[in-house]
């Protein structure tokens, strides 16, 4: 296997794209579904707008599976004349296909952009990206109907393509990026350790997180300088755990991310809020508790995510081990918490009273730190969204078991479980960032936090 999802396989990919990044007139435009989010992963290094490239082939009527030519939703369609001279199709045949395929893009696009425009694509650099490619055929249609909507520059961006397909499709465009183009090739998925279908709501999730988070980099870029971001092994006693680690100058403080299911490092949503803590000038380490081969157990048993012990301990380790990091060492620390690793972060906290300044918890389940709750000593905020119902009665009873006098628990009205709805994430990365600031600033101060 080259790729263990397709995150990972877009960060792979975002790493040969470097000098794409931090450009006016770069746009990434994923394929969907799969594509959509490895180019989330492009976008988000390069710091680039991210939509999708809705197109579709015109197929001969009667031999729909023979095209005769290609339309992107927007103003791209190209006409294969070839193949229309061969078959000899009418241009009200043309026509008619033309229209039924606009009708369905037109309806794609409504579900995924919602009422938000297309982006422009005349004049831009595009950066058009896909989880794979085999035969070619089908992004080949498509580059063809995007080049009728005269982009500046057309980039294709994929993690694997056969050796075959790569040599014929490098000169179809302006440039053509690649990780592995193997000389033997059977399918796309032979190359990822999990391949899973992508649904209509995680490609709808990724576009508005693009977009929000496209925009928080840009407010903050002038008045944030990062250090030193950096992908981390942490060795433990009995395991490697990967990580994340960004340091801002000046930093207050350092926040972990801590998730019970292994996906802190490559969660879009502990990602948005670990931007919005580095724009108030907090360190932040994503870094996952399972290695991958637990990970992949995980998702078909949900035995580790409910091992609070296992969690624990490795979080008390990955503690520790920051505190010898030479960037990080002097600096206060706090836990952000979400699902099961709420419960791991807050027994972590009560193991390491003089070490852990502050706990946050997002959608969390602290119920099950069970009799611990009542030794945890550093100020702890447990966010809920207002329609995750039965999770806001589990919190409400941790709530009660906490015994600091410095504790909240905040409701964000119409949220549900994931805080995936229009505001809610920023206002759990604004809740986050304010608690953490006012206690690391109160730490490092020499003074206790004042109670909010």
């Amino acid at each position: 296997m080259t790729f263990r999802d397709r995150v990972d396989a877009g960060r792979q990919l975002a790493k040969r794209l470097g000098s794409y990044a931090n450009r006016d007139d770069v746009i990434v435009l994923g394929i969907p579904r799969g594509g959509v989010t490895v180019a989330y992963e492009v976008a988000r290094a390069l710091n680039a707008p991210l939509d999708v490239l809705l197109s579709r082939k015109l197929g001969v009527p009667g031999q729909e599976e023979l095209a005769f030519g290609a339309i992107a939703a927007g103003d791209g369609r190209y006409l294969d004349q070839r193949v229309i001279q061969a078959t000899g199709i009418s241009e009200q045949e043309i026509a008619r296909v033309t229209e039924e395929v606009t009708k369905t893009l037109q309806q794609r696009a409504l579900l995924y952009r919602g009422n938000r425009p297309p982006l422009q694509v005349t004049g831009q650099t595009v950066i058009l990206v896909d989880d794979g490619i085999a035969t070619g055929a089908s992004v080949y249609a498509a580059i063809n109907a995007l080049r009728q909507m005269k982009p500046a520059s057309l980039v294709l961006a994929v993690p694997v393509a056969p050796a075959a397909t790569y040599a014929w499709l490098k000169h179809e465009v302006d440039d053509l990026i690649c990780v592995y183009a193997p000389e033997r090739f059977y399918a796309v998925g032979q190359f990822y350790e999990m391949f899973s279908q992508v649904e209509d709501e995680e490609v709808q999730d990724l576009l508005q997180r693009a977009g929000r988070l496209l925009a928080t980099k840009r407010s903050t870029a002038e008045s944030v300088s990062i250090r030193n971001e950096d992908e981390v092994s942490i060795d433990l006693d009995d395991v490697r755990l990967e990580g994340i680690l960004s340091i801002p100058h000046d930093s207050k403080g350092i926040v972990l991310f801590v998730h019970g299911s292994g996906s802190s490092r490559h969660s879009s949503r502990n990602f948005y809020v670990a931007r919005a803590l580095q724009a108030h000038g907090i360190a932040t380490l994503l870094f996952d508790l399972l290695t991958n081969e637990e990970e992949l157990y995980d998702r078909a048993n949900a035995e580790f995510r409910f091992n609070i012990e296992l969690l624990t301990k490795r979080l008390v380790g990955v503690t520790q081990w920051i505190t010898r990091h030479p960037t990080a060492q002097r600096l206060p620390i706090g836990y952000f918490g979400a699902s099961t690793g709420a419960a791991a972060a807050l027994a972590a906290a009560a193991r390491l009273p003089s070490l852990i300044a502050a706990v946050v918890s997002r959608g969390g389940r602290p119920d099950l730190a069970g009799s611990v709750l009542n030794s945890v000593r550093a100020p702890v905020l447990l966010i809920v969204g207002g329609n995750d119902e039965m999770v806001i009665g589990l919190n409400r009873q941790a709530f009660q078991r906490l015994t600091g006098q410095d504790k909240q628990l905040v409701i964000v009205p119409g949220a549900t479980h994931l805080f995936e709805e229009a505001g809610a994430l920023e206002k759990v990365a604004q809740l986050a960032a304010d608690w953490f600031s006012r206690v690391f600033v109160a730490r490092q101060s020499g003074k206790e936090p004042s109670a909010s």
